[in-house]
């Protein structure tokens, strides 16, 4: 079974960092990509950034380009996200997403990309 876990989420004041990991079991292939979603009360789900296994491109939103960044230990089988400079707007709960060899080929900031999602750890960030 596989199964995504999210940890390191918490509160912080505006300005300061943290950083998520997303933890994989149960899945011996490599994924296609792996990405970091939010999503914020009354808000819809928005991809935040996203890593190509195979050829390591990452994207991220504009909103966090410069402040954010996404890495993975394959050897770990973990996804990161290391947050900077963080701001009351990036306050949602965050969730880690997978797409294997089957999921359909679409853009990577549409969830329908992905076929594994974790439950999601929660940030909040004070101003």
């Amino acid at each position: 079974q596989v199964q995504l876990v999210e940890s390191g989420g918490g509160s912080v004041q505006a300005g300061g960092s943290l950083r998520l990991s997303c933890a994989t079991s149960g899945y011996t292939d490599s994924w296609a990509s792996m990405a970091w979603f939010r999503q914020a009360p009354g808000k819809e789900r928005e991809g935040v950034a996203t890593i190509y296994t195979g050829t390591g491109n990452k994207y991220y939103t504009d909103s966090v380009k410069g402040r954010f960044t996404i890495s993975q230990d394959n050897a770990k089988g973990t996804l990161y996200l290391q947050m900077s400079s963080l701001k009351p707007e990036d306050s949602a709960i965050y969730y880690c997403a997978a797409a294997d060899s089957r999921a359909p080929g679409i853009i990577w900031y549409s969830d329908r990309r992905y076929n594994f999602w974790g439950q999601g750890t929660q940030v909040t960030v004070s101003s």
